[in-house]
């Protein structure tokens, strides 16, 4: 489809225990990407965000500062081939 992509964002800093994954939920479905965010052992957070450009922008720009309680360091992006998601879960 064109216009659609998708990226993995990992984020760096205290997105852990801050509420992220539930907020990021909550901007997911405002902005209408689908994917999933997930806590990873390091302490990162990792985000799949699939959608059409400007959301897929919009959620990135999101979590390069996420909700008020997080401290986000760094958002490294890397672009991946979408999946054809239609929903986005918080696992």
């Amino acid at each position: 489809m064109a216009g659609m992509r998708a990226v993995v964002a990992t984020v760096h800093g205290q997105v852990q225990g801050v509420g992220f994954r539930w907020r990021c939920l909550q901007q997911a479905e405002q902005t209408g990407v689908a994917g999933w965010v997930r806590n990873l052992p390091d302490g990162t957070v990792e985000v799949w965000i699939e959608g059409e450009d400007a959301a897929v922008d919009a959620l990135v720009a999101w979590c390069q500062e996420g909700p008020r309680w997080a401290r986000v360091d760094s958002v490294d992006l890397r672009p991946v081939a979408p999946k054809g998601m239609v929903d986005f879960d918080v696992r």
